[in-house]
């Protein structure tokens, strides 16, 4: 019986490897791009940057160092070269789709960084497995730019799962949809109608500003802005605004908030400023073809009839008139039960002289011809 060479005996007691295996190594030697790994077989086995993670441009010196052991799976016995190609990420993926179906059927909370932003969506890696959040399941609202999550940590659920097809969806908007659906109903049951909220503006629209109070939107409806007019609510508010109002109406989960707050209210102390027979001024704020709204103060209009601006007939007040115009009227009339004020211009001219008012009468006196009623009749009847 012939002797083993040495190195027939080292090649006996170095392992045999098979294609798909599972080896354990240490670490020997590490690049940017590759890793060497003693696995106790003839030749060395290299794991590229690629087959290490699915992260972009990662420098595998700060993710291992000589002396470390890791558990990888052999890709290739024999690269041409006569080395062994081995993968740590496929490893980890099969580990991590048992992961992820195991969260699928759990309805787990997953947690990772998003590593891409994509046209249609997010990417995010769990245990090597990539997953899609889908831009409509990212947010609760429509957003238009995903780029604000780059890198980011957002927690999500799988929402569908297909290995056959390598397919993972995750969703995040249940979850936010779940949250703000608790935070509603606390802060349901902690307010009531009269309660001053501070919010912030979350959208301006035509007819009002929805501000958020801290779990639910309440909408402060344009005529609920001011105690005075407000043409467009875009001029007044813009989304971030910090807006201190009170609770006017609740309706179900529907809030419907206030800034007219009433020690505000110019309609307080109306009935002393402008009672009737008061001198006023305001500015010309709109007009009709019958008269001229006058605003005296935010909140405040009184109606300056066409009949009361001027001694002198006037077809229409935007002869004389024009909006934004400062007049000064007295007050004519004041109703507080219906919030109406009427004023006149013409009140606060001075009278006509009483000789020159008694001559024009004589003077109409003397042209007006007596006429016959009776004679007027009968010579109609024949």
């Amino acid at each position: 019986m012939s002797e083993l060479t040495f190195e027939q005996m080292l090649e006996e007691s170095l392992k045999t490897i098979h294609t798909g295996e599972v080896v354990e190594g240490t670490v020997i030697d590490v690049k940017p791009e590759e890793i060497i790994l003693n696995i106790g077989y003839k030749s060395d086995g290299i794991l590229t940057r690629n087959e290490y993670t699915n992260e972009p441009n990662v420098d595998l010196t700060t993710v291992a160092k000589p002396g470390d052991t890791m558990e990888v799976k052999v890709l290739k016995v024999n690269d041409g070269e006569g080395q062994v190609l081995l993968t740590y990420k496929r490893l980890a993926a099969d580990r991590g789709n048992k992961r992820i179906e195991e969260a699928f059927n759990n309805k787990e909370v997953l947690t990772a960084k998003v590593s891409q932003v994509l046209d249609g969506g997010l990417s995010v890696v769990v245990d090597e497995v990539r997953i899609f959040i889908p831009a409509s399941l990212v947010s609760d609202v429509y957003e238009k730019d995903l780029t604000k999550y780059a890198g980011q940590e957002i927690q999500f659920v799988i929402s569908e799962y297909n290995p056959k097809r390598r397919r993972y969806i995750g969703d995040r908007r249940q979850l936010l949809a779940a949250e703000k659906a608790e935070k509603q109903k606390k802060l349901l049951e902690s307010i009531q109608v009269g309660d001053v909220v501070e919010g912030t503006v979350k959208n301006v629209t035509d007819f009002g500003a929805f501000i958020d109070i801290g779990g639910a939107d309440g909408l402060l409806h344009i005529s609920e802005m001011s105690w005075g007019r407000v043409e467009n609510p875009r001029k007044v508010f813009k989304v971030g605004d910090k807006v201190k109002t009170f609770i006017k109406e609740i309706s179900g989960i529907k809030i419907a908030l206030s800034l007219k707050f009433e020690d505000a209210n110019p309609w307080k102390d109306a009935a002393e400023k402008y009672a009737v027979g008061n001198e006023v001024t305001g500015k010309v704020a709109r007009m009709t073809d019958f008269g001229a709204f006058i605003e005296l103060e935010p909140g405040v209009d009184a109606l300056l009839h066409v009949s009361q601006i001027s001694k002198e007939h006037i077809e229409k007040p935007a002869d004389v008139l024009k909006v934004g115009e400062e007049v000064t009227a007295k007050v004519v009339d004041f109703n507080e039960a219906d919030k109406k004020i009427s004023l006149s211009i013409k009140a606060l001219l001075a009278p006509e002289p009483v000789e020159e008012v008694e001559e024009e009468a004589a003077v109409e006196d003397a042209d007006v011809v007596p006429v016959d009623i009776d004679a007027v009749i009968a010579s109609e009847e024949e």
